[in-house]
């Protein structure tokens, strides 16, 4: 069965615990935002499309004149996202500005490229830092991957940070 991104997401998350569509967001800006992001804007319509394809249902749990449907996956949804998850990688994209404006910066000089380096090492430690925020309840967690998940995140950003501080080292002595 063919899922949208978020679609994946969105049953990842069901799969674990019923939610509100505010609470899928509020819980991937906590998580899955690190490495694959979704906005209200994709979330919501996906919900309604994932809905209408009976991979899960929503219920009403309105409090007051506070509107709240909580979605809950379904067993065709079980099965949709075993099948995806069963399938191979099919995306490995890295979208990185930080890396995207370092790879134009040389034609605004030398400088440059020394602040963007400066600029992604300081998102790398800031992207770290939230992160080490977050590594008790990711290790607290009753299931094996968002640990995992955490280590790779926390490794990659310190590998980012060890090349940014290399390559200012390499780039300070050659100048």
């Amino acid at each position: 069965m063919d899922l949208s991104p978020t679609g994946r997401v969105i049953l990842g998350v069901l799969a674990v615990e019923p939610r509100s569509g505010y609470d899928i967001k509020a819980l991937t800006d906590k998580s899955t935002r690190f490495f694959w992001a979704a906005s209200y804007g994709q979330i919501y319509p996906e919900l309604k499309r994932l809905s209408d394809r009976g991979l899960i249902e929503g219920s009403d749990e309105s409090h007051g004149s506070r509107k709240r449907t909580v979605y809950r996956i379904t067993r065709e949804g079980r099965k949709a996202l075993a099948e995806w998850l069963g399938t191979p990688e099919q995306v490995h994209e890295l979208r990185d500005e930080g890396l995207l404006k370092l790879f134009f910066a040389a034609a605004q000089g030398n400088d440059a490229v020394t602040a963007a380096i400066r600029e992604k090492r300081d998102a790398h430690a800031s992207a770290l830092a939230e992160l080490r925020e977050i590594e008790p309840y990711a290790q607290s967690a009753e299931r094996v991957g968002p640990a995992e998940v955490l280590g790779y995140g926390l490794a990659y950003n310190e590998f980012a940070i060890r090349w940014c501080e290399e390559t200012l080292e390499r780039l300070n002595k050659e100048n």
